[in-house]
């Protein structure tokens, strides 16, 4: 029987202004890497199903940007971009994130993979210029949606996972 660790992304306040989310999966970080910057991936996971995601520009390098779009069940798109500032493949990626709806609430994102034993710890530590931005951030309802999307990242992971073993996604 197969466990799983939906649910299970722990959201933490180590500063006035910074948040952290930190959460395992069984995967190995090359393959969470993966899953986070490729954009037919990113695609199965960012955000809700009722939402999808209608733009998901990657350009992965320093000084590359970056443009998420999604479609709200009554027609409104929400946006989101950034420029990346590393990008350290398979274990660190930094960059700006700009919610297009507050442009003045620009934070910087510092995602960091770590393996061990075959699982992979991800820590994202977003810092934000002021607490009110932080608390704004916070009280957005980023949890649930956090939560939501890093439990479709594990889903995904499993896919990949016996894709890579069973050499289905080859031909891809």
């Amino acid at each position: 029987m197969t466990t799983t660790r939906h649910g299970t992304a722990v959201v933490t306040l180590p500063s006035p202004l910074t948040i952290r989310i930190t959460r395992t999966f069984n995967a190995p970080s090359a393959l969470v890497f993966r899953a986070w910057t490729t954009p037919d991936l990113v695609r199965r996971w960012w955000g809700f199903e009722s939402s999808p995601l209608v733009v998901c520009d990657i350009d992965l390098r320093p000084g590359g940007a970056w443009r998420y779009a999604t479609r709200e069940s009554d027609g409104t798109e929400l946006g989101w971009h950034g420029t990346y500032l590393e990008v350290e493949a398979p274990h660190r990626l930094a960059s700006t994130e700009v919610f297009e709806g507050y442009p003045d609430g620009e934070a910087q994102n510092t995602l960091t993979l770590t393996e061990r034993d075959g699982s992979t710890t991800l820590v994202v530590t977003v810092l934000h210029s002021s607490r009110e931005n932080r608390d704004g951030h916070l009280t957005s309802g980023m949890e649930r949606g956090l939560q939501h999307s890093l439990d479709r990242v594990e889903d995904l992971l499993v896919e990949l996972h016996d894709e890579v073993r069973t050499g289905a996604g080859r031909s891809r």
